[in-house]
């Protein structure tokens, strides 16, 4: 398929991916272990950015991981996953997991975090990815946060550059 021909087509903006938590999925405490819910914030992102892009993606960065409540076994997960900006190459992915016991129906949220993915074609260099553009308030306030998040990234790395080669 061409890009303009890729272009032209409907891309999802959304993915969300549901399934109840297993006996395998538990840590020590009896709890969903921290790593699986991080496994599946991953898969969930991964299908988001393809979905978006049309290509292959890799993970680039997960910042700002926020664990609210625990999620036990036998409840419902539910991870949605959403672009909130895209640069040339990569998509900032919103993600909200949830639980819900499906005894009582009772719905919390559960983690929250940001994730960045790049499109790569199959030697493994980037590729363009077609531009998301805010539509509601929601949505606005959702890029800048993701931008404002990609400023301290930079910051991030300039710091630690300039302590590593103070190092050395």
């Amino acid at each position: 398929m061409t890009p303009n021909a890729q272009a032209s087509l409907k891309r999802p903006r959304a993915v969300t991916l549901r399934f109840l938590a297993e006996p395998t999925d538990v840590n020590f405490g009896g709890k969903v272990h921290g790593g699986a819910v991080m496994k599946w914030i991953d898969q969930a992102g991964y299908a988001c950015a393809v979905g978006w892009s049309g290509y292959y993606c890799v993970t680039v960065y997960v910042g700002g991981i926020r664990f609210h409540k625990p999620i036990f076994i036998g409840q419902i997960v539910e991870v949605n996953a959403k672009v909130v900006h895209t640069g040339t190459s990569s998509m900032h992915i919103a993600i909200d997991v949830f639980a819900t016991d499906p005894r009582t129906a009772g719905r919390k949220t559960t983690t929250s975090c940001l994730i960045v993915f790049v499109a790569v074609d199959g030697g493994g260099d980037t590729v363009p990815v077609p531009a998301w553009l805010p539509e509601s308030e929601e949505d606005k306030r959702l890029e800048q946060y993701a931008k404002h998040m990609a400023r301290v990234r930079k910051e991030q790395d300039e710091g630690m550059s300039a302590a590593a080669s103070d190092e050395g």
